[in-house]
């Protein structure tokens, strides 16, 4: 069963090829959550690589407003799941009603048949509603009751989790956490930056006056666009050497899987798109790395290091093709 959305925002123009109407979407976005280029440019790759992203920071610093921006500029049906202690995992997928009056059951889909969801405080909920999450991020469809109803394409669902150490949080498993491409962070701003903000308009009126640059159609297109995008031997080498190093190395207690080597690749096409090449060099690895890692990966106990230092450390130490 597929779920057809109504409603989405007014279709930009196709005078301008999609790819030209990608980069005004990095520069709107880019407008909004100022002096955050670089993260930005990684939720643009995770979106492209058909992946999900994970963001977690402190209250305040502009998570919910930078899912609120992709979500405009893509022109994407849009919904925000707040998650709570007593969210259930049918506030999440949707109910079956049953109707008296033709004696059957009708499905009523949740907030997750969106484009683009937002999973507000994603580690708030009790692990039961967190799974909610997990087929619907791996394999694009949920299914209740016995049936499976398919969502629409694109999905991309953006996680915020606050740290751990904050009370009422429940950490995110292994199989959930391995369900995001890209984990980011966004950081307190400089203070030139933070200055700007300051005196700036509200950002929630600069959203309200934002026009979409693409279409979810184009997102499709470009998806299959970055698979064009070109991977040479030593390049693989490489990839291939970071993962043997991360399974290998005494700096972590488990290593990278085949999912995430494959996870690496794909983001990294989309972001040599983003930097306007047809194949990928090392530093596209390089670039995209940390955020991948960072939540598949953790230290052994007593390490001085933080996984951060640790993965920074074995990118300077291994060598590049």
């Amino acid at each position: 069963m597929e779920i057809k959305l109504e409603n989405r925002q007014p279709k930009p123009s196709p005078a301008t090829s999609s790819k030209a109407r990608l980069q005004q979407a990095v520069d709107t976005v880019n407008q909004i959550i100022m002096g955050k280029q670089q993260q930005v440019k990684l939720a643009f790759s995770c979106l492209l690589a058909r992946g999900h992203l994970l963001i977690e920071d402190l209250p305040g610093v502009g998570k919910t407003t930078l899912a609120h921006a992709l979500a405009t500029v893509l022109g994407a049906r849009y919904q925000r799941i707040q998650f709570t202690s007593d969210l259930l995992p049918a506030d999440i997928l949707g109910i079956s009603v049953y109707r008296r009056d033709q004696e059957r059951f009708e499905f009523h889909p949740g907030p997750i048949f969106s484009e683009l969801v937002l999973a507000d405080e994603v580690n708030r909920a009790t692990p039961k509603s967190q799974s909610a999450l997990l087929e619907a991020m791996a394999e694009g469809q949920v299914t209740i009751e016995g049936e499976t109803h398919i969502l629409p394409k694109p999905f991309f669902v953006i996680a915020t989790q606050n740290p751990l150490d904050l009370a009422g949080t429940f950490p995110l498993p292994d199989s959930q956490l391995d369900r995001f491409l890209l984990s980011i962070s966004l950081g307190f701003p400089d203070p030139e930056i933070e200055r700007e903000l300051l005196t700036a308009r509200d950002r929630a009126l600069v959203l309200r006056e934002t026009r979409p640059s693409l279409h979810p159609e184009d997102v499709l297109q470009l998806n299959e666009d970055c698979q064009q995008i070109h991977v040479s031997e030593a390049l693989l080498d490489y990839v291939q050497a970071l993962l043997a190093e991360t399974r290998n190395s005494r700096w972590f207690e488990t290593g990278l899987s085949p999912r995430a080597g494959i996870a690496l690749l794909q983001c990294c096409k989309a972001y040599a798109y983003l930097e306007g090449r047809n194949f990928i060099i090392p530093e596209d690895v390089k670039a995209i790395f940390p955020a991948l890692a960072h939540h598949r990966m953790t230290v052994p106990y007593g390490m001085e290091n933080s996984v951060e230092e640790q993965i920074s450390g074995l990118l300077d130490q291994l060598a590049i093709p």
